[in-house]
């Protein structure tokens, strides 16, 4: 039988690359050990435990504060830019918090110490408020606690804040905020002393704003608690900031949220504060009056001026000059409880992306150099306010190997790699592994697809496992969905690419009617699950709202926001039902974050007849040129052409092109293979580059926990310049488009090779899982609303929860393997 061209490999250049990689980790190995210090260390911030034996205190003046972008900004880069340093960094905090969330906040006040900073943590609840009892408090003191410890200066606790809104998850619930606010006080009272409880809520213009779906209903219980005038109805007459408040005993210091913002829910509008509109927030509803003046607490302002880039109207300067003038006059004579002012500094999207909102002042030099001479001449403080910390690093809780364990690991895996590729090679059992199987499909590429498939579903539930931490970018820079779409571009080749031979129309009947099924599925999916939302035994957080992990086009900083994604689709049930919903829901705006990438799919496959139709013509170059000018332009001016939900995620003139990949190497896939059978060097390079690029992400120090072992090869910051710059999740990054095309590569050579052994070993799982990708995605959804509800896996036990995994996925294996709902899913 003619040996399979993919597993002939090069054996005198894979004998050589193997002598000169094992010489090189000899010697690096050897240089490593000679470098003083041969483990992973990180400093600890140097300072007594400031503040942590006493009761709160309250500054002689106010201070001046500001919230970065900190996945892409830094408190010295900023200090760089204004020439002046913050006497206070806020950021936000989710609760519970895990692992890899916990590497930023240490990074943060690591930053904030190193600039004599105090800090401010903004805690975001990721589960409802009645979860937050006294148990729940108590260990986020704890790892308050834990977080801060050694860190001088103030830390402020800004517990859910805008809490009267209707955009966050635990807004307008005012018993159950009250009571998850006293019991955190309580616990961090207790563990922290010094720590600064800030109860803040949003500035009641405009309240109750769009009004919440976990608000209490009329004629429910605790509805009298939002009717405060007890007319029976509740709107703007009522009291915007009386429900949500816990009690003088509560209360640190109180803040708010005061924005210059004329949009009202309506168009980007760029318009210049009206004089005295700041203090008009702080004294609307006297809430100055009654929570800072009356209890005698310090106020903590968060605020900002609105402009949005191409919006037109006034200027950003005239904008925001005439908005910090007014808070610098207020915070220096108007109103002296003002404790501190925290600038937003960062930037937004609104409207599902479609309205970018700039909130900074200090990325213009003009701007920047007008800001800090108001900030001289007002009587806000700015830092020092604390000693300096010396360190920056920071104790992590997973593994960091360094030295000659990292090295050896390094040399190990490039060992493993030459070794997997020379094996096959040789004379006698290890023939027989070769993929030789007759069948209609390529197993391979199911298999693939069914690798793609399984992390989906793990990345989608969410919990820590191991199942996480072996799929969580373990094999190279890349998720699930990268590889899910280049493969099912993949198939789509493979199967309609001989037919578009034949002609055009039954191709473009047989993509139109699966597009059509596959547009209806997506509908009813998210009706479904709005349906169950409004089920009160029915905990859907995990598929209505969206919390940030800090690896989209947001960066670092929105790490643990928190977004409504059915915000405004509660309108179908009013009558009249308001015009702009049911295009909202036909268009996809709405719906689970797990599910969003259909969208995608629908429109792609669409469009595929027409690059059939070029491929059959023999044009791929003209459809990879054009296909990577749309990548280019999407990912370079950010261009979204869809209002659709998934354009958050997956933008479409960037993700296109690993659909347009996948559909041309479907088309030309026995050529292709026929190609690297020739040019064998190519294929070595893909393979040693994917082991490279693996080894890169292992030395990722944001994906660490107590299961963790990294690689400490690179600084922690050079590694995140790289990651940002070159490995964008959301604009597909170069770095990370190369790592899924290498991954493909090496993994189809891999299983060509070895392809007895490793059917045998997880065919009989992942094939009938890659078979039916698109069924198991559209029954995940399901199965992560149910997860969700089983409040012992949100608990964080690792080995539960990999159990619960490994039951997930075997339930959808049954599932695919007893056909269960196959009439009416697609697959």
């Amino acid at each position: 039988m003619a040996a399979d061209p993919l597993r002939t490999s090069l054996f005198g250049l894979i004998r050589r690359w193997f002598y000169v990689s094992a010489l090189a980790a000899v010697v690096m190995a050897i240089g490593a050990a000679m470098l003083p210090g041969s483990t992973a260390a990180h400093a600890a911030v140097p300072g007594s435990e400031a503040g942590q034996d006493q009761a709160p205190a309250e500054p002689d003046a106010p201070l001046f504060g500001a919230e970065l972008d900190w996945g892409s900004d830094s408190a010295r880069a900023y200090a760089d830019r204004l020439r002046a340093s913050a006497a206070v960094y806020d950021h936000e905090m989710p609760w519970p918090l895990q692992d890899t969330e916990r590497r930023y906040l240490e990074d943060f006040l690591q930053q904030a110490a190193a600039e004599g900073s105090h800090a401010v943590l903004s805690i975001h609840p990721t589960v409802p408020l009645a979860q937050i009892d006294a148990a729940e408090a108590s260990k986020l003191a704890e790892r308050l606690q834990s977080l801060t410890e050694g860190v001088e200066g103030m830390l402020f606790v800004r517990f859910a804040p805008d809490m009267n809104s209707s955009w966050m998850a635990w807004g307008q619930q005012p018993a159950a905020y009250t009571k998850a606010f006293r019991a955190v006080s309580d616990a961090v009272h207790e563990r922290l002393p010094g720590a600064v409880m800030v109860w803040s809520p949003y500035a009641a213009l405009d309240y109750p704003y769009g009004k919440s779906k976990h608000a209490p209903q009329p004629g429910s219980d605790g509805f009298s608690l939002l009717d405060t005038n007890s007319d029976g109805v509740w709107n703007q007459a009522d009291d915007a900031y009386a429900p949500y408040y816990p009690g003088d005993a509560a209360v640190d210091w109180v803040g708010l949220s005061a924005f210059h913002d004329e949009t009202r829910g309506g168009p980007a509008a760029n318009t210049v504060p009206q004089a005295g509109a700041f203090a008009g927030l702080l004294d609307s509803k006297d809430f100055y009056k009654r929570y800072a003046v009356e209890t005698g607490k310090p106020l903590m302002v968060r605020t900002a001026a609105f402009f949005s880039p191409g919006a037109g109207g006034a200027g950003a300067t005239a904008i925001k000059s005439a908005w910090w003038q007014q808070v610098f006059e207020s915070a220096s004579t108007d109103h002296p409880r003002i404790g501190a002012v925290v600038w937003t500094e960062t930037t937004t999207q609104r409207a599902l992306g479609e309205t970018t909102v700039d909130w900074r002042v200090s990325f213009d030099g003009t701007q920047a150099a007008a800001f800090r001479a108001d900030l001289a001449d007002s009587a806000l403080v700015i830092g020092p306010v604390t000693e300096r910390a010396a360190g920056t690093g920071a104790p992590g809780e997973g593994t960091a190997l360094s030295g000659i364990p990292a090295w050896g690991a390094v040399a190990g895996t490039l060992a493993a790699a030459a070794i997997l590729w020379f094996l096959p090679t040789r004379r006698g059992a290890a023939r027989s592994w070769a993929y030789a199987e007759e069948t209609r499909r390529d197993l391979r590429v199911d298999l693939l697809r069914g690798i793609a498939i399984v992390f989906v579903v793990v990345n989608h539930l969410g919990l820590v496992s191991l199942f996480q931490l072996l799929s969580q970018e373990t094999i190279g820079v890349v998720s699930g969905a990268e590889l899910f779409v280049l493969l099912s571009g993949t198939v789509l080749g493979m199967v309609y690419g001989p037919r578009a031979a034949d002609g055009l129309g039954d191709v473009v009947d047989a993509t139109a009617r699966r597009a059509g099924k596959l547009y209806l599925t997506a509908l009813a999916v998210v009706v479904a699950i709005f349906a169950l939302s409004w089920l009160p035994s029915v905990e859907s957080d995990a598929v209505t709202t969206f919390s940030d992990q800090g690896t989209g086009a947001a960066g670092r900083a929105a790490a643990g926001r928190t977004y409504d994604l059915y915000a405004g689709m509660d309108g179908i049930l009013q009558y009249p039902v308001p015009g702009n919903v049911v295009p909202q829901i036909l268009s996809l705006q709405f719906g689970p974050w797990q599910f969003n990438i259909m969208g995608l799919y629908v429109i792609l496959l669409l469009a595929s007849p027409l690059i059939l139709a070029a491929l059959a013509r023999k044009k791929a170059w003209l459809v990879l040129l054009l296909s990577t000018t749309l990548y280019v332009l999407g990912s370079t001016t950010r261009l979204r052409l869809l209002p659709s939900q998934f354009e958050d995620s997956f933008p479409l003139l960037v993700w296109q092109l690993l659909f347009v990949l996948g559909m041309v190497t479907g088309y030309h896939r026995r050529a292709i293979v026929a190609w690297f059978a020739r040019h064998r060097i190519v294929l070595g390079a893909c393979v040693l580059l994917a082991a490279l690029l693996a080894l890169f992400s292992w030395c990722n120090p944001y994906l660490a926990n107590a299961y963790d072992v990294r690689l400490a090869l690179l600084p922690d910051a050079l590694y995140q310049d790289v990651y940002d710059r070159y490995f964008n999740r959301t604009f597909l990054g170069p770095g990370r488009l190369l790592n899924v095309l290498v991954i493909v590569v090496a993994g189809y050579a891999l299983l060509s090779a070895y392809w007895a052994l490793l059917k045998r070993a997880l065919g009989w799982l992942l094939i009938p899982l890659g078979q039916a990708t698109l069924y198991v995605f559209i029954m995940h959804v399901f199965l992560v609303l149910v997860i969700d509800n089983i409040q012992v896996l949100n608990e964080g036990r690792i080995w539960l929860n990999t159990l619960a995994y490994a039951a997930v996925l075997a339930l959808l294996w049954v599932m695919v393997r007893t056909r269960f709902l196959f009439r009416l899913i697609p697959r």
